[in-house]
């Protein structure tokens, strides 16, 4: 790879029209992890300088509340999530780490996390700054932005601490495995799947019970009773938000990727849509989701001690989640009663159209 010219192309893309970098290295053709590392060492005139960093990601998360304020932001294919808030408190059981501040509310899976750098982008307007993680196939599992109210030595600081010894650009990422086929209908256990569906104490144990009867989760939602899981138009997303927002009832939107799951919790307020995209821009929360990416929405219900937890979960065509919304919830307390009036509305007003 010819690091000069491609260097070239992205200050080009950038300085031009503001292309964002995950859209030139699909242009590309390229993942967005080999884009920003081919700017390893780059000096002016290149739009992105990056280095990179030690691959102790527990560690690194560890002082992350030493910056104060900065902006999360966790994607997938389909959808964005960002919150502005502090990284604490923080805490890991081996590869497995939590962040659970009142703002920023992460899941992290560290086994999906291969490469990690420290960002100047100078291609559009003023500098950016910003710590961007990558999984081994170069697609982007997290990044942190700094704000002008992020301490700025602090965040000096510990980029240096965590520089790594070899700062040679490049990356090569592996390639993706196949996803695998579901099992055919006929091969699962539905009546087994059935009755432990029904027999769930906490939503966190439907994951076991996936990986238990061997289906993937829209195949779940598919072959369970009605009572549990029933299909929606996939405009339900754009419907409930904005019917949240009108009604002010408090939602959980969780997004994410392999390596992160990022989660709001609060009322949303400026719902819009623009083009193919449904957005919340809130202070302190922006969301932005490709409705039009959207194949498959189901209302789903889960028994647990605390009675019947429900959810609008999204799809793409891949069987992909796009993303899962809750009404706010501790362990403990009841499901919100606004929420399932509003879920109740949403089932009315998203029917399916029947072929």
């Amino acid at each position: 790879m010819d690091y000069a010219i491609l260097r070239q192309h992205v200050a080009q893309a950038r300085r031009q029209h503001g292309a964002r970098q995950r859209d030139v290295a699909t242009e590309l053709g390229l993942s967005e992890g080999e884009l920003v590392a081919a700017h390893v060492g780059a000096a002016a005139p290149a739009a992105l300088h990056a280095t990179v960093l030690h691959a102790d990601w527990p560690a690194l998360f560890a002082k992350l509340a030493m910056l104060g304020n900065v902006l999360a932001l966790t994607r997938n294919d389909d959808c964005v999530h960002e919150k502005l808030g502090v990284y604490r408190p923080f805490s890991h059981d081996g590869a497995t780490g939590l962040v659970l501040g009142e703002a920023i509310d992460l899941r992290l899976f560290f086994t999906a996390w291969a490469h990690g750098y420290a960002v100047e982008d100078t291609g559009c307007g003023a500098p950016q700054q910003s710590l961007q993680f990558y999984d081994r196939y170069g697609d982007a599992v997290h990044k942190i932005f700094r704000q002008t109210s992020t301490d700025a030595a602090g965040w000096n600081d510990l980029v240096a601490r965590f520089t790594h010894a070899s700062q040679a650009p490049g990356l090569a990422p592996q390639r993706r495995p196949l996803a695998e086929a579901e099992r055919p209908d006929a091969q699962v256990d539905v009546a087994g799947l059935c009755h432990a569906w029904a027999s769930l104490r906490d939503t966190h144990d439907f994951f076991a019970l996936l990986k238990r009867f061997g289906v993937s989760r829209r195949q779940a939602l598919r072959l369970a009773e009605p009572r549990f899981a029933s299909a929606l138009a996939p405009n339900a997303i754009t419907l409930l938000l904005s019917e949240a927002a009108r009604r002010g009832v408090p939602i959980m939107v969780f997004t994410g990727n392999p390596g992160t799951i990022q989660i709001h919790s609060g009322p949303v307020k400026r719902v819009f849509v623009q083009g193919a995209w449904i957005n919340v821009m809130d202070e302190g929360f922006n969301l932005h989701l490709r409705q039009d990416r959207v194949t498959d929405a189901w209302l789903v219900r889960k028994p647990t001690r605390d009675g019947l937890v429900s959810s609008l979960e999204l799809f793409n065509a891949e069987g992909k989640t796009v993303a899962m919304l809750f009404g706010v919830r501790k362990p403990g307390v009841r499901e919100r009663e606004d929420w399932r009036a509003l879920l109740a509305w949403l089932q009315e007003e998203a029917e399916p159209c029947q072929a």
